[in-house]
């Protein structure tokens, strides 16, 4: 009995020891794992969060765009017609003088003396001619006591004192002129420029020294440029109707004014092959300057009822452009596309997508053909992503 006792202490821990790795065998072993798998099923996909919007059929105005300068509507170096001392300014730097008004005048009494003289001139000589005229009354009332010679010599002194007092009052009409030259008027209304010459100055006629500039504002252009191979459309669109121009800062960010075609020069530039066109705005406000460097946007047409999607939407690849669109079961797939415009952040699609479906925007980098998504609005508010989870 003493020693059966060790033997069944021995059997029953064995006993245990047996149990208990079965047990865990059933519960944590690799068998464990694979039946918890089996009960529970496949692991669900998880869904990548995406930005979506519509492809929509609008109204896609198709503008050329380019680089123009501002220039004004006439321009004009204001210079003396006459020699002389400045003896007033009229007109302030800068500011906006009407056609007409007085700008700068000079020295008037030469030209003052010149014309009183002229006018002396004449009354001699219609004094001259009153004498001559009697004479040839004279002469001819005398009949055959006078001579024929006397009679003719007189009527030619008479005729040549008439030809005289013409050519006096030609000479008082150029003293006249050379003496409101002497007031320098505006010949155009715009904004004058900085000034040239200060009172107590001698200027001369000969020199090629302006007084002032004075450029015409309102209304006023822009002159810039569009490719050859857009000319076909200029012209057309020109036949019915001025095309509208738009003029942007240079960073295309701040419209300053909208105008309207006016002018397509009459030759291309072979060398850039470009065509020089121009453009006239109101200008009331003044926000272009001549000078001024501006970007432009000329409305050539309008394509009606294009299919137009955020620019956001067209991916690049190796292979070309593509876009995901998603279906019914929010999973995403891949079109091809073919992409003729994209202008202000949408582009027109000529190929691969239809009006109606939805694209992704945002988060395509984590999407794959066929992948579930879970699809966010995306807001045509800037700053606001979102408006609706789905």
């Amino acid at each position: 009995m003493k020693k059966s006792r060790p033997i069944l202490w021995f059997s029953l821990i064995a006993a245990v020891a047996v149990t208990g790795y079965f047990g865990w065998q059933r519960f944590y072993g690799p068998d464990a794992a694979k039946t918890q798998t089996a009960q529970k099923g496949p692991p669900r996909p998880v869904a990548v969060p995406v930005t979506i919007a519509p492809v929509q059929q609008a109204d896609f105005p198709v503008y050329l765009t380019g680089l123009g300068t501002v220039q004004g509507f006439n321009t004009v170096q204001v210079r003396t017609r006459v020699d002389g001392q400045i003896d007033k300014v009229a007109f302030t730097e800068g500011q906006i003088v009407n056609q007409g008004d007085l700008l700068v005048e000079i020295d008037p009494r030469p030209f003052q003396a010149a014309l009183d003289q002229a006018k002396a001139k004449k009354a001699q000589d219609e004094a001259n001619l009153a004498n001559a005229n009697l004479d040839l009354q004279r002469y001819t009332k005398l009949g055959e006591f006078a001579t024929r010679q006397q009679t003719d010599t007189q009527r030619s002194t008479v005729a040549q004192l008439t030809a005289q007092i013409a050519a006096d009052e030609a000479a008082i009409s150029n003293a006249q002129t050379q003496l409101d030259y002497t007031q320098v008027k505006s010949p155009i209304t715009g904004v004058a420029g900085l000034r040239q010459v200060d009172i107590g100055n001698i200027v001369n006629a000969s020199s090629q020294t302006a007084i002032v500039s004075i450029a015409q504002i309102e209304p006023i252009t822009v002159i810039f440029t569009a490719p050859e191979d857009q000319l076909p459309y200029i012209n057309e669109g020109q036949k019915a109707g001025a095309l509208k121009v738009i003029a942007l800062t240079t960073d295309g960010k701040k419209a300053l004014a909208a105008g309207k075609l006016a002018v397509i020069n009459n030759q291309v530039d072979t060398t850039s092959g470009t065509i020089r066109l121009k453009a006239v705005f109101d200008n009331k406000d003044h926000t272009l300057w001549p000078g001024q460097s501006v970007s432009t946007r000329l409305l050539v047409r309008t394509l009606k009822d294009a299919t137009v999607v955020p620019d956001d939407a067209v991916q690049h690849s190796t292979n070309g452009l593509y876009a995901y669109t998603v279906n019914q079961e929010n999973k995403a797939e891949l079109r091809k596309l073919k992409v003729s415009y994209s202008i202000d952040g949408r582009s027109v699609i000529d190929e691969g997508l239809s009006p109606g479906q939805q694209v992704i925007t945002g988060g395509q980098f984590k999407v794959q053909p066929g992948s579930l998504v879970s699809t966010a609005v995306a807001s045509s508010t800037p700053g606001q992503n979102k408006v609706r989870q789905e």
